[in-house]
């Protein structure tokens, strides 16, 4: 039996173990989805689902509790599949293998799946309690919330009925968030020209590795290094000694702040020593710059025994290099109004390179719409410029901050009670489902927290045993103490 499972609570830990066992990526919920439709049928609960794919799974209140105001439990089925380069694991069949570093749970060399596991697991060991006092329960699991937040864009209006919603995706136990931030998609096409090369070349493999990688929105505050902005700075600066790409791939999924990047590259054989001393010490500079944020940074150059058959043309190379250089990443500005927030930031998540065709996607967030848009128009500037189809998609709001609703009032009070200290009373730089859930519900008091999850969407990620333990009894009371009906 998993050590995991024997930690506290148990129920919580057991059901959490139980979903990592079944895979669910983002797109590819059915398994999960079939596995949750079992779970609420087998303890007799009326269990429905949407034409998308979400899932509500009723109950009623317990005993005493029928007065109470209905709550809805929410939290999203899919997590973010993100492995290390040298973990053999296929995400598509195999279960999450976790373990226990201290305080910490984490995965063998893959994402955790803690977001958002964590809520659904505390959801269900909430709907399969028998001796946890609540009110009338609407436990909403939402799905593709990684990968374009579809569930929730497509919550049918209508389905839900309950008054309050609880939820459990944020991932610092001391705060309770009041919203967050919207987002946008940017998907860059372009057709490039190649050729065969002519003359005395070496073919290299460059390789970007060991950045720290992280949630690009939670995460994009620390100024963490990206592989994609990395790799293309090396190749500006072998611009003048004649290197010619073939082909480019790094990063991966647009949530996630880029990790790797590699290039296959040829370079005149009489420039091969000059351009190894130039790039060389251009990675000597950016690990010095990322030493507090990235001190695992590499880069490697290795010679390799055959050339690519074709690279990218030199004009349009030059044009490539150009646009992705001027495409703003990282925190674009910080919020006026709210002390450390990031109001605005891009992640250049993908660039893929290869046989005539270059993809790139961004992913844009911020708390003000304007702005969302305007850094999203900036982007499609810099690739429009060189003839790349540009195709915003995926556009969801932001959650508004309501300092007055009356929930927080009630669990700051139950916070302070509980743990004698102030929780802390923030939005976040990430895309909680609140806001579109608001769009469809405009009536629901939200409010969302959880345990303290570290490294999201890499395989750092981890979360803390005693925040658990603290985020469930504060659950618990919360349950308890939702107010009566009006």
């Amino acid at each position: 039996m998993s050590k995991v499972r024997q930690l506290e609570p148990k129920a919580v830990w057991n059901h959490f173990e139980d979903l990592n066992a079944v895979p669910r990526p983002s797109k590819k919920e059915e398994r999960v989805i079939a596995f949750m439709e079992d779970f609420g049928k087998s303890l007799n609960l009326e269990v429905e689902k949407d034409k998308v794919g979400n899932l509500l799974i009723r109950k009623p209140a317990t005993a005493g509790m029928e007065n109470r105001k209905m709550i809805v439990m929410q939290a999203h089925l899919d997590m973010v599949h993100q492995k290390n380069s040298d973990t053999d694991f296929d995400f598509d069949k195999e279960g999450i293998r976790s373990w226990i570093d201290g305080e910490w749970v984490k995965a063998e060399g893959t994402t955790l799946g803690a977001d958002n596991g964590m809520g659904v697991a505390a959801i269900m060991a909430v709907l399969s309690s028998t001796d946890i006092a609540h009110p009338a329960i609407e436990a909403l699991f939402t799905v593709d919330e990684e990968a374009g937040m579809t569930g929730a864009q497509n919550l049918q209006s209508g389905w839900l009925k309950g008054e309050i919603l609880l939820n459990l995706d944020t991932e610092e136990d001391d705060e309770l968030s009041i919203g967050c931030a919207g987002g946008i998609d940017t998907n860059i096409n372009w057709n490039y020209t190649e050729e065969i090369l002519k003359g005395d070349f070496q073919a290299i493999k460059l390789k970007v590795s060991g950045l720290s990688g992280g949630h690009s929105g939670m995460d994009i505050i620390k100024g963490l290094g990206n592989a994609n902005k990395i790799m293309n700075r090396l190749l500006w600066a072998g611009g003048s000694y004649d290197i010619r790409v073939a082909s480019i791939d790094g990063g991966g999924l647009r949530n996630a702040i880029p990790r790797e990047s590699n290039a296959i590259v040829a370079v005149s054989t009489a420039n091969v020593a000059a351009l190894k001393a130039v790039m060389s010490d251009l990675a000597s500079q950016i690990k010095d710059e990322l030493a507090t944020t990235d001190s695992n940074f590499l880069f490697e150059l290795e010679p390799l025994s055959s050339l690519p058959s074709k690279v990218m043309s030199a004009p349009d190379q030059q044009k490539m290099i150009y646009a992705i250089q001027s495409c703003h990443d990282g925190i674009k500005r910080m919020s006026p109004d709210v002390a450390n927030l990031v109001e605005t930031s891009n992640n250049i998540a993908r660039v893929l390179v290869k046989d005539g065709k270059m993809e790139v996607k961004c992913l844009t967030r911020s708390d003000r719409e304007s702005a969302k848009m305007d850094l999203a128009h900036s982007i499609n500037a810099s690739f429009s410029v060189i003839g790349a189809s540009v195709v915003h998609s995926g556009s969801y709001p932001g959650w508004k901050l309501d300092p007055e609703a009356r929930m927080l009032g009630m669990m700051k009070d139950l916070y302070r009670e509980l743990f004698k200290e102030e929780p802390r009373v923030l939005a976040c730089h990430a895309g909680l489902e609140c806001g579109l859930l608001g769009q469809h519900y405009p009536h629901l008091e939200m409010i969302s927290f959880g345990p303290t999850i570290r490294g999201a969407h890499s395989p750092d990620e981890r979360v803390k045993i005693p925040s658990v333990q603290k985020f469930w009894g504060y659950l618990i009371e919360t349950l308890n103490r939702i107010p009566v009906m009006d």
